[in-house]
């Protein structure tokens, strides 16, 4: 069985290189070669341009393809495995074309993994564990208020005045920027047109506490389900969002009134043009450390008083061996890779796993990628 891994970006390279220095067939298919060569030249020759056709040809029946590609690239390649039996996995969101084909992936008998990364992927890590933990406790209340958050943020390790500083083009972020998002609140639904209109600040319970400015993303709800939240349960607060430095509202102000403004292709042409600027003001100078911070943290309250609340917080920088992000991002993938390939996942479209015996051999060997892992009880 051959691993097809797709893509060599920032994201993709530590998780890659683990793959084949553990002695799986890897193939390494990059838009580029000279880049391909430069990221994983030294462990393997295994290097093609990146093509469909090409690709096609060479795919069997139990191999894996892995997409580190830009999200376009992700459901025509899994469509394109399930056809010829193979299995599919990425860092990436489940989107609506990508869960519509869940029965196809079940009935040819292959899995289309996806959020397992970072955010998403170790955030439902961390989430799948405080819910059964909190399920199995002696403090379990059927009846409790719950508040559930997770917060995760890529952020310098040396502040710079923009508060933010880009491994990759800005244009992603500024575009995630005009989208809304919708959470629970004060046990309603709140739905939030621009992240800056819902901008709090969030204490870190890290060694020497910190705070962030925050703010929800996507649309957290269906995420209850994902983790296991009883329909039944009393849900006063679910928000999956992202960190910044606090300051990062104030140096991105004038950024948000632009972008309040632009339309269509003339607006996209902006967002690009500014994506071009911000790049070359602000991303990371060569060997700069990043620096990940990720908390996700359940409540559960009677009576106005916490019966049980833990967080599990991760604070994690960049070394010598490279990125914060990119470890972060593409380990936890090579691990999903192994466990597809292990036949320890179901078929069909699922993210990052909920079953007890992969989040305790997962979570464990990120506890080995970030400089700081802990779970913290607050009560």
């Amino acid at each position: 069985m051959t691993i097809h891994w797709c893509g060599t970006g920032l994201s993709a390279i530590p998780g890659l290189r683990r793959l084949i220095k553990a002695g799986h067939e890897v193939t390494v298919w990059n838009r580029t070669i000279d880049k391909a060569q430069d990221a994983v030249g030294d462990l393997t020759q295994r290097i093609q341009v990146f093509d469909m056709d090409a690709l096609r040809a060479e795919l069997q029946a139990g191999d894996v393809v892995v997409s580190m590609l830009p999200g376009d690239w992700h459901v025509p390649l899994a469509e394109m495995a399930i056809e010829l039996g193979a299995h599919f996995v990425s860092s990436s969101y489940i989107a609506p074309e990508m869960r519509a084909l869940d029965a196809q992936a079940r009935a040819a008998g292959v899995v289309s993994l996806n959020e397992i990364g970072l955010d998403p992927g170790i955030d439902h890590l961390m989430a799948h564990h405080l819910v059964e933990s909190y399920r199995a406790s002696q403090d379990f209340d059927k009846d409790a208020e719950l508040s559930f958050i997770s917060y995760c943020g890529g952020i310098p390790k040396h502040p710079n005045p923009f508060r933010y500083k880009f491994s990759w083009s800005p244009f992603g972020v500024l575009k995630a920027l005009r989208s809304p998002s919708k959470s629970i609140r004060n046990f309603k639904e709140l739905d939030v047109n621009r992240p800056w209109d819902a901008i709090s600040h969030y204490m870190a319970p890290l060694p020497t506490p910190e705070s962030f400015e925050v703010y929800p993303n996507r649309d957290s709800i269906p995420f209850m389900g994902q983790y296991h939240f009883d329909p039944s349960w009393n849900v006063k607060e679910f928000v999956r969002g992202t960190m910044r430095l606090n300051g990062w509202a104030e140096a991105w102000g004038d950024v948000f009134t632009e972008i309040e403004t632009l339309e269509g292709a003339s607006g996209d042409a902006r967002l690009k043009e500014m994506s071009d600027q911000f790049w070359a003001d602000n991303a990371y100078d060569e060997g700069e450390p990043d620096r990940v911070v990720l908390c996700v943290a359940l409540k559960a309250e009677k009576d106005g008083n916490p019966i049980w609340h833990q967080t599990y917080v991760m604070d994690a920088w960049g070394d010598s061996n490279g990125t914060a992000m990119a470890r972060l991002v593409s380990i936890p993938l090579s691990l999903g890779v192994e466990a597809v390939l292990g036949g320890k996942i179901n078929p069909g479209v699922s993210a990052a796993t909920s079953d007890p015996t992969l989040l305790r051999e997962w979570l464990g060997e990120i506890d080995t990628l970030a400089q700081h892992l802990t779970i913290v009880d607050h009560a």
